[in-house]
């Protein structure tokens, strides 16, 4: 900051003592004040005007001139709030507020994004393991079967079912790196339930068929709003993990519907091992995979945290109830029209 340039945004300040100097001579000369007494006045005026002045830019550029150096020595420029030099100037001292409370957004956005960074790989450090599963699986098929009479068709079936879940494994990659962007690729409008729950059957038809699972589908020619990739993505996550955690003897899962205040139920249970009472509130957060979990390799902690998540854009309820041993329910509350649209802006807002 130069002294030009600390004058120019005292220009205000200056005109004011020109201006009080002029009405101060109109008035001494009539009271008759001689010129010369007039002039020493003036003199001494000026001359502690400019001490001022002079003082005043010498302070501030000092300070700032601290400031800059600090900021030049920082690692992270964002925090010079935090370091800044105490003033007794009530404008530094506000403006030194402000930085931080314009900082503390910075710096909570940049918390999240080095966390979103960080989840993102873990997902696919986990994700890459999971995708080998399969890879070797169907690589040890085929150094198995280098014979050609040697093939058979449960050969077939059995890398169709792999081939299926390495699909599923991508797609869930995919799911993931949109789950936050879903409003830029959904289009809710209202969709027949029925269709999109047999398009998730018949996606994994080959998984299902492969471990024995048995579908009883008790869902009634109801619509509704929904976006139906979306819906069918969350309802393989479902079935995917009805089957993981199967008993040993037949894994059979029920689906139905039915009415709940102003919203449409979709049920999905199965048969299997069922959840701890202790787990059954945290099945839904990234990463946990539970007691079960533990003794099933292929768990990974994200199908059902990508499913609360995606609900959650599309404006859709999820929960579970369990009994450990006997069954698992997963449910999705499906709100009507005006019920959705309403949500849909509120989340929007958000």
């Amino acid at each position: 900051m130069t002294f030009l340039e600390f004058l120019r945004d005292k220009l205000l300040l200056l005109l004011f003592h020109m201006l009080c100097m002029l009405l101060s001579f109109i008035y001494f000369s009539i009271c008759g004040l001689k010129n010369n007494q007039m002039f020493l006045l003036y003199i001494l005026w000026f001359f502690l005007l400019a001490v001022w002045f002079f003082v005043s830019w010498y302070r501030r550029n000092r300070y700032f001139r601290e400031i800059f150096q600090i900021l030049d020595e920082l690692d992270k420029p964002y925090l010079i709030s935090e370091v800044m030099p105490d003033s007794w100037r009530l404008e530094d001292r506000l403006c030194r507020r402000l930085l931080k409370q314009s900082n503390k957004s910075v710096i909570d956005a940049i918390h999240h994004l080095e966390n979103e960074r960080t989840e993102y790989k873990e997902f696919i450090e986990n994700w890459i393991h999971e995708v080998k599963l399969p890879l070797t699986a169907m690589n040890l098929i085929c150094d198995n079967r280098k014979r050609k009479d040697s093939w058979c068709p449960e050969d077939t079936r059995r890398l169709k079912s792999l081939l299926g879940e390495l699909e599923n494994d991508v797609d869930k990659a995919l799911y993931y790196a949109r789950s936050d962007t879903v409003c830029q690729d959904y289009m809710i409008r209202e969709i027949p339930l029925k269709e999109v729950v047999l398009a998730a059957i018949h996606r994994i038809q080959s998984y299902l068929i492969q471990n024995g699972a048995v579908i009883d589908m008790q869902v009634g020619d109801v619509n509704v709003y929904c976006d139906d990739k979306w819906l069918e993505f969350i309802l393989n996550q479902i079935f995917l993990n009805a089957v993981k955690y199967k008993k040993e003897d037949v894994c059979r899962i029920s689906i139905d519907t039915s009415r709940e205040n102003n919203c449409t139920a979709l049920t999905v249970e199965d048969n299997g091992i069922g959840i701890l009472d202790s787990e059954i509130g945290r099945i839904f957060d990234k990463g946990f995979t539970g007691t079960n979990g533990r003794h099933n390799r292929q768990s990974t902690g994200i199908g059902l945290y990508l499913c609360r998540k995606l609900c959650r854009k599309l404006g859709i309820s999820i929960e579970a109830r369990s009994k450990e041993g006997e069954y698992t329910k997963i449910l999705l509350h499906f709100p009507d029209g005006s019920s959705h649209f309403s949500r849909d802006g509120q989340n929007a807002e958000a």
